[in-house]
Protein backbone atom coordinates (compact mmCIF):
# COMPACT_ATOMS: atom_id res chain seq x y z
CA UNK A 1 0.00 0.00 0.00
CA UNK A 2 1.61 3.41 -1.12
CA UNK A 3 1.27 6.86 0.94
CA UNK A 4 -2.11 7.80 -0.77
CA UNK A 5 -3.64 4.69 -0.45
CA UNK A 6 -2.57 4.13 3.43
CA UNK A 7 -4.02 7.93 3.62
CA UNK A 8 -7.54 6.99 1.78
CA UNK A 9 -7.31 3.65 3.53
CA UNK A 10 -7.23 5.94 7.08
CA UNK A 11 -9.99 8.71 6.37
CA UNK A 12 -12.11 5.92 5.24
CA UNK A 13 -11.84 3.69 8.03
CA UNK A 14 -12.33 7.19 10.56
CA UNK A 15 -15.67 7.72 8.25
CA UNK A 16 -16.64 4.73 8.70
CA UNK A 17 -16.28 5.31 12.90
CA UNK A 18 -17.75 8.44 13.30
CA UNK A 19 -20.93 9.19 14.71
CA UNK A 20 -22.86 10.48 11.79
CA UNK A 21 -25.82 12.33 13.33
CA UNK A 22 -28.61 13.50 11.24
CA UNK A 23 -28.20 17.16 10.61
CA UNK A 24 -31.58 18.13 8.49
CA UNK A 25 -35.46 17.33 8.63
CA UNK A 26 -35.06 14.80 5.38
CA UNK A 27 -32.39 12.90 6.79
CA UNK A 28 -34.27 12.06 9.76
CA UNK A 29 -37.63 11.47 8.53
CA UNK A 30 -35.56 8.99 6.35
CA UNK A 31 -33.90 7.18 9.59
CA UNK A 32 -37.41 7.65 10.84
CA UNK A 33 -38.79 5.81 7.47
CA UNK A 34 -36.42 2.86 7.73
CA UNK A 35 -36.74 2.23 11.20
CA UNK A 36 -41.00 2.24 10.80
CA UNK A 37 -40.37 -0.30 7.47
CA UNK A 38 -38.47 -2.43 9.48
CA UNK A 39 -40.18 -2.30 12.20
CA UNK A 40 -43.32 -3.09 10.29
CA UNK A 41 -41.72 -5.96 8.75
CA UNK A 42 -40.92 -7.35 11.94
CA UNK A 43 -43.95 -7.93 13.32
CA UNK A 44 -45.07 -9.43 10.32
CA UNK A 45 -42.91 -12.34 10.70
CA UNK A 46 -43.54 -12.19 14.67
CA UNK A 47 -46.95 -13.37 13.60
CA UNK A 48 -46.29 -15.66 10.66
CA UNK A 49 -42.99 -17.30 11.24
CA UNK A 50 -42.67 -20.67 14.36
CA UNK A 51 -40.25 -19.87 17.06
CA UNK A 52 -37.28 -21.09 16.70
CA UNK A 53 -33.59 -20.82 15.23
CA UNK A 54 -34.70 -19.83 11.80
CA UNK A 55 -37.06 -16.82 12.84
CA UNK A 56 -34.21 -15.53 15.16
CA UNK A 57 -31.87 -15.75 12.21
CA UNK A 58 -34.51 -13.71 10.11
CA UNK A 59 -34.94 -11.27 13.30
CA UNK A 60 -31.19 -10.72 13.61
CA UNK A 61 -31.07 -10.22 10.19
CA UNK A 62 -33.70 -7.78 9.54
CA UNK A 63 -31.63 -5.57 12.69
CA UNK A 64 -28.90 -5.76 11.06
CA UNK A 65 -30.79 -4.20 7.97
CA UNK A 66 -32.03 -1.64 9.38
CA UNK A 67 -28.61 -0.76 10.82
CA UNK A 68 -26.78 -1.24 7.32
CA UNK A 69 -30.05 0.93 5.60
CA UNK A 70 -29.38 3.88 8.76
CA UNK A 71 -25.45 3.62 8.43
CA UNK A 72 -25.94 4.53 4.43
CA UNK A 73 -28.24 7.04 5.41
CA UNK A 74 -26.26 8.51 8.30
CA UNK A 75 -22.60 8.01 5.64
CA UNK A 76 -24.00 9.86 2.80
CA UNK A 77 -25.48 12.78 5.15
CA UNK A 78 -26.90 15.01 2.95
CA UNK A 79 -25.32 14.00 -0.55
CA UNK A 80 -27.91 11.08 -0.11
Amino acid sequence: MNKEEAINSNAELAHRFKFHPATDDATKLRHEGVRSWCGQLAMALDDLLPDGREKALAMTNLEQTMMWSNAAIARAGSNG
